[in-house]
């Protein structure tokens, strides 16, 4: 099965960069791989110590962040590579901060597995969530590298517990520990005979926890508000608009909002802008403008949602009515707010426990979303009181990086 799954590897290798040509999202994730090897090469010396990351995504990598802070803490002298998978990945967090190489991770043939821990020789190896990629795992097998999962969750529908996922259980004697969110990715483990599992938790309430401790002060934010009570819509698609704008242009509660959709080109910015019949600016038009004088504030740029949380009275997350479902409502919540968000949540435990503790609420509607905002808006109690819940839920979860860190640190 592993000579089958390197055949069909080397084909959809071909049919990526013939799709290159059509898609710049691919194009990306085509060309971003070319330099790899070079810049691993320019940036890691045969003689340095290094410890490898590797997030599929952007999510991914936020939930790594706390471990990585840490690990790079406790060893000083290693140097930190991040690898993606993805270019939404890779692309907004090329840049950080934390590490001393991050790369697109080269496609999982041997060849590339060989050649890639052969210029990083990482000393200690964490997977963040997911991604499984065996040729990696077998390599570091052999290699008898330290290869830890963290926040990992398992499920039933996947190969590893089907009867044609040998090869895939078999990668996973790599992981030297695995260190999971809930007990169900425990016993699923447990049934395949690994034992070396502990529940951990999800670092991801390490990392919003940690986002209450800096500035998260928007002036523009602040002027925009004016003591008004905002809504903030994080992460919208079409769907969501749909409903959100329809309930914007109705004549309510005096109330703004600000918009931070999931997609930010350019034409569809403009046609949401277009779709609201109030006084409506986008973040790239606010230089040098009255923003108090605005009810609606369109953010067309990445990398401040989380700020922006801050100054929020109700919080809308979006997502819920695609699939997989809706978006991060850990960065809201953590800032003691309450929640609306769309019917798809439950693949996603974080919002399935705080819908059922009734610090989010999830609506299905037009009028659903509309009883919703104008009972979170009239009411301060009812707002206070699911705010409450959010906050404190958050505080109760967090402490993963503590456990996976002490682990380490003892073995």
């Amino acid at each position: 099965m592993l000579f089958l799954y390197n055949i069909v590897l080397i084909f959809a290798s071909q049919v990526v960069k013939l799709l290159a040509l059509f898609s710049p999202k691919i194009k990306l994730f085509v060309e971003g791989r070319k330099s790899v090897f070079q810049t691993l090469s320019s940036k890691i010396n045969t003689g340095d110590k290094t410890i490898w990351f590797h997030a599929a995504s952007l999510g991914e990598f936020e939930q790594g962040l706390p471990v990585m802070e840490k690990i790079k803490i406790q060893y000083p002298n290693h140097k930190i590579v991040v690898t993606f998978f993805s270019p939404s990945g890779y692309e907004v967090r090329k840049n950080n901060t934390i590490a001393d190489a991050t790369v697109y991770l080269p496609l999982d043939t041997k060849s590339n597995a060989r050649q890639f821990l052969k210029l990083v020789h990482p000393d200690l190896v964490f997977f963040i969530k997911y991604e499984y990629w065996p040729n990696y795992l077998n390599e570091l097998k052999k290699l008898n590298i330290k290869t830890y999962l963290i926040s990992g969750i398992f499920r039933e529908n996947q190969a590893f517990f089907k009867w044609y996922g040998g090869f895939y259980r078999n990668a996973l004697k790599a992981f030297d520990y695995f260190f999971v969110q809930n007990e169900s990715s425990k016993k699923l483990l447990q049934s395949l005979n690994f034992n070396n599992v502990k529940i951990s938790g999800d670092t991801r309430f390490d990392r919003v926890v940690a986002i209450l401790e800096r500035d998260n002060s928007l002036d523009f934010i602040k002027q925009f508000k004016n003591n008004t009570i905002t809504i903030v819509i994080g992460s919208s698609w079409p769907k969501d608009e749909s409903l959100l704008v329809d309930y914007i242009n109705q004549p309510n509660e005096k109330v703004k909002f600000i918009i931070a959709p999931h997609n930010i080109k350019p034409d569809q910015i403009q046609e949401l802008k277009n779709s609201i019949s109030k006084k409506t600016i986008l973040f790239s038009e606010k230089e040098n403008v009255d923003l108090s004088s605005f009810d609606v504030l369109i953010v067309d740029t990445i990398g401040i949602l989380t700020k922006i949380y801050s100054y929020a009275d109700v919080a809308y997350v979006g997502g819920g009515f695609g699939n997989p479902g809706v978006h991060n409502i850990l960065e809201p919540a953590t800032f003691g707010i309450p929640i609306v968000v769309g019917p798809n949540f439950s693949h996603f435990a974080e919002a399935a426990a705080l819908v059922h503790q009734e610090g989010c609420v999830s609506i299905s509607n037009q009028n659903e979303l509309n009883d919703a905002f104008s009972n979170l808006i009239s009411n301060e109690d009812i707002r206070h009181e699911k705010g409450h819940i959010c906050s404190t839920f958050v505080q109760m979860n967090k402490g993963a990086t503590d456990v996976i860190l002490q682990h380490i640190g003892n073995n």
